[in-house]
C-alpha cells in the first residue's frame, strides 16, 4: 500500500510485523455512549444518519478525537446491504433492527435485487471518503460488513430471535434454496468490501454474529464456506481482513478461512488461542465489554491479564471480545486505550520475555 500513515501500528500488527507497542480499538467505538454521538443523533434518526455521509463521517471521527484509538472505523450498518436490495428496514429505539418483509421462500428470495456497491451503497462509499480526508493519515480507517450467513439470519428471521427457528428451518427443509441466498449474498458482500476498499479504507472486518448458533458441521457449510469465498473473491492490494465470528471456538478452522486476523471474544484465553493458531494469524481481543463498568483499578487489571495472556511480539489488536455498551463511561473507554498506550510497550521489546 503507498498510503503514508502516521500511525499504521494496527496494519503492521495484523501482518505480525515488529509494534512498538499493542494497538487498540474498540468495536462500536462511535456509538451511543458517547455524549458528542447523542448530540449529532438528536439531529437525525440512526439510518438518516447511516445515509447522510457528512453525519456518518462526523461520528466516525470522533472516537480519534475523544478517547484517541489507533484506527477509525466506518459508520454505518451491516443491515445495509439486505436494505439495498430491496427490504425494507425499521430500526425501532430500544429493539433493533426488523425487516417488514423477511425472506421464507423462493419467492421472497427472487424479489431481491442484486446490489452493485458503486451505486445502490454509495453513501457509504462516499462517508469513506470523506472520512479519509478528515484523517489525513493520522490513522487507519477500517470498513466492514456482516458476514453472508448473519445478514441470512437477520433476512429470515426479520429481526432478532432467541431461538432463530425460521432461519434453522430453512437450512434443515431447503437447504438448496438456502445455499443459493447465501451465494447471492456472499457475491454482495465480495462487492460490497471490494468497493470499500477502492474507497480508500485500510483493512476490513468481517462480522460473523450469528455463526456462534451453528453446530461444528452447520458452521463449515452454511457460514465459514461463504466467508472463505468473500475473502477468497476480495479485490484488495494487501489491505488485511479481521474475522468476528462471536461464539465460535473452532479456531483452527477460522485460522484456516483466509482472514488475517481473528478476533476472539472473551469468553476465551487469548494465549490459549494463540497457541492454537500459531504464526497462522494474528488475534484481536478480548476484554469483557462489561469490565468498562468497573473502576480504572479493576479495569487496568483486566486489561493487564489480556496483555499478559496474549504475551510476547507482535500479532495482538487490543479490543473488546464484543461491542462496547452503550451506558459505559467514556472516560473508562479512555483510560482503558491510554493503558495500552503506556503499559505495553514491554510485550514488544526486541528480547522476548
Amino acid at each position: 500500500m503507498t498510503e503514508n500513515l502516521q500511525n499504521d501500528l494496527i496494519l503492521r500488527a495484523c501482518n505480525k510485523l515488529p509494534v512498538e507497542r499493542t494497538p487498540v480499538w474498540i468495536m462500536r467505538q462511535a456509538g451511543r455512549y458517547l455524549p458528542e454521538y447523542r448530540k449529532v443523533r438528536k439531529k437525525a434518526d440512526f439510518l438518516t444518519m447511516c445515509k447522510t455521509p457528512e453525519l456518518a463521517a462526523e461520528v466516525t471521527l470522533q472516537p480519534i478525537e475523544i478517547i484517541g484509538v489507533d484506527a477509525a472505523i466506518i459508520f454505518s450498518d451491516i443491515l445495509v446491504i439486505p436494505e439495498a436490495m430491496g427490504m425494507e428496514l425499521q430500526m425501532l429505539e430500544g429493539q433493533g433492527p426488523n425487516f417488514l418483509n423477511p425472506i421464507r421462500n423462493k419467492t421472497d428470495f427472487r424479489n431481491l435485487k442484486k446490489i452493485d456497491a458503486e451505486s445502490s451503497l454509495k453513501y457509504v462509499l462516499d462517508a469513506i471518503s470523506l472520512v479519509k480526508r478528515e484523517l489525513n493519515g493520522r490513522v487507519p480507517l477500517i470498513g466492514f460488513s456482516g458476514s453472508p450467513w448473519t445478514l441470512l439470519t437477520y433476512m429470515v428471521e426479520g429481526k432478532g430471535s432467541k431461538n432463530f427457528s425460521n432461519v434453522k428451518k430453512l437450512i434443515f427443509n431447503e437447504p438448496e434454496l438456502a445455499h443459493e441466498i447465501l451465494d447471492f449474498i456472499a457475491d454482495a458482500v465480495t462487492n460490497y468490501l471490494s468497493a470499500q476498499i477502492e474507497s480508500g479504507v485500510n483493512l476490513v472486518q468481517i462480522f460473523d454474529t450469528w455463526g456462534g448458533i451453528l453446530s461444528p458441521s452447520h458452521f463449515e457449510e452454511f457460514s465459514l464456506r461463504y466467508i472463505s469465498h468473500v475473502i477468497q473473491k476480495l479485490k484488495r492490494d494487501g489491505q488485511p481482513v479481521i474475522l468476528f465470528a462471536k461464539g465460535m471456538h473452532d479456531f483452527v478452522k477460522l485460522a484456516n478461512s483466509g482472514a488475517d486476523v481473528i478476533s476472539v471474544d472473551w469468553t476465551v484465553n487469548i494465549g490459549e488461542v494463540r497457541k492454537i493458531t500459531g504464526s497462522k494469524v494474528a488475534l484481536q481481543g478480548n476484554l469483557d465489554p462489561a469490565v468498562l463498568y468497573a473502576n480504572f483499578s479493576t479495569i487496568e487489571t483486566e486489561t493487564e491479564k489480556v496483555l499478559r495472556s496474549y504475551g510476547y511480539g507482535s500479532g495482538h489488536i487490543f479490543n473488546l471480545g464484543h461491542g462496547i455498551l452503550p451506558d459505559v463511561n467514556p472516560e473508562n473507554a479512555k483510560f482503558l486505550v491510554d493503558y495500552i498506550k503506556n503499559n505495553s510497550s514491554k510485550y514488544h521489546k526486541e528480547i522476548e520475555i
